[in-house]
């Protein structure tokens, strides 16, 4: 019988997977955004920068950088969800060979953006073979006073040749 792995060998190679495939995305690294991992849940996180600021007079964050933001969480939380059953079952963790497509994405501005670092957490209301349907949900200070939430559907990459699915 196969002794468990120890637990920190575990997080280990979860972190090492997700900071791989983050660093797939360029433009996670220009706006600073990274994600915070416990168990299978993510957090992403956009630390505060003043070339974010869209408003001056308010100030508030650029309605843009709000947008991607949301899309990033959701695309790292449909690509990470691709990984992790391979992984949790002993299979190397790279980063998906494609990633999912955005086909939409309505964001609701619920409030403006504070000068202050800003999270977000996606959750994958349905992934099929085909299609994903995602929504992501972005506050501040407080986690039940939203500033902004979107809902995105993408086009999941096909399963690689000689793959299981």
């Amino acid at each position: 019988m196969r002794r468990p792995e120890p637990v920190q060998v575990i997080k280990q190679r979860r972190d090492a997977a997700l900071a791989s495939l983050v660093a797939e995305v360029p433009y996670l690294r220009f706006l600073g955004i990274r994600f915070d991992r416990r168990g299978d849940e993510l957090t992403a996180i956009l630390p505060f920068n003043e070339s974010l600021i869209g408003n001056p007079m308010l100030p508030a964050l650029h309605g843009g950088v709000t947008a991607a933001f949301l899309e990033t969480a959701a695309l790292v939380e449909l690509a990470w969800g691709m990984i992790w059953e391979g992984m949790e079952h002993g299979q190397p963790a790279a980063p998906p060979p494609r990633w999912p497509k955005t086909i939409d994405l309505t964001v609701d501005y619920l409030r403006p953006g504070l000068p202050r670092d800003a999270y977000a957490r996606a959750r994958v209301n349905r992934s099929g073979r085909r299609f994903a349907s995602v929504h992501v949900e972005g506050w501040q200070d407080n986690r039940a006073r939203l500033f902004a939430q979107a809902t995105g559907h993408f086009l999941m990459p096909p399963p690689e040749p000689g793959g299981d699915g």
